[in-house]
């Protein structure tokens, strides 16, 4: 049975993937989202391929984040859907599939590629979730507080740079990022207060956890 839920839920979560790369490939997409227009994105009209540049890395690794965040959590679920810890992780799930969504919506609008390390994080996500899962609702709790923690200092300082360059001219993208933060910030919490911490090596599990998370940033911003 257990093996049945894993299988059908890395086989089942790449509609959303998929629905980011066909919008890239369709010509009607694109049509509405011509380079320096946005009928539709968050994102103000860009003026110059280092502009473009530099939004591409930052969208695409936030697309990453969730996405990997989102397979996260559905390895936790896929453990302790049924227990009584189920409904918390499922809320959490639910407004990380609602970021998910929205990255989605802006690369497609943008023309942004998602990284090409998908497939990956979709494997290795799932199994971060599960397996941390599998030391009870403490070990789930610590997967998150040490995913959200990371996430939350990279949209801080996603932050930061775009208020040094413009906050008025990306007030809208600023306006996402800020919330999702929060989201994430409350999800950390919310894993300490439901006894993360008190998991057996929980420092070292959190070390290790947010150095994965430090190296999937860096390589999907490049690839």
């Amino acid at each position: 049975m257990m093996h049945r839920a894993v299988s059908h839920a890395l086989r089942n979560d790449w509609a959303p993937v998929s629905i980011a790369f066909n919008a890239l490939r369709c010509p009607s997409c694109r049509a509405l989202a011509p380079f320096g227009g946005r009928p539709y994105s968050v994102l103000p009209p860009i003026t110059d391929s280092e502009e473009k540049a530099m939004l591409d890395r930052m969208l695409r690794v936030d697309h990453a984040g969730e996405y990997g965040a989102n397979r996260i959590y559905a390895g936790q679920m896929a453990v302790l859907g049924r227990t009584q810890s189920g409904p918390l992780i499922q809320r959490m799930w639910d407004q990380e599939k609602h970021h998910l969504q929205k990255f989605n919506e802006i690369l497609a609008e943008n023309r942004v590629r998602p990284t090409l390390l998908l497939p990956l994080w979709n494997v290795a996500g799932f199994v971060l979730g599960a397996s941390s899962a599998l030391l009870g609702k403490e070990g789930a709790m610590a997967c998150t507080v040490a995913v959200e923690e990371s996430i939350s200092e990279h949209y801080n300082s996603q932050i930061r740079a775009l208020m040094e360059a413009d906050p008025d001219r990306y007030k809208e993208l600023l306006q996402i990022i800020k919330e999702f933060r929060d989201d994430e910030m409350e999800h950390h919490d919310t894993g300490l207060e439901q006894d993360a911490e008190s998991v057996p090596g929980y420092w070292l599990m959190k070390t290790v956890i947010q150095a994965g998370c430090k190296a999937a940033i860096y390589i999907s911003e490049r690839v």
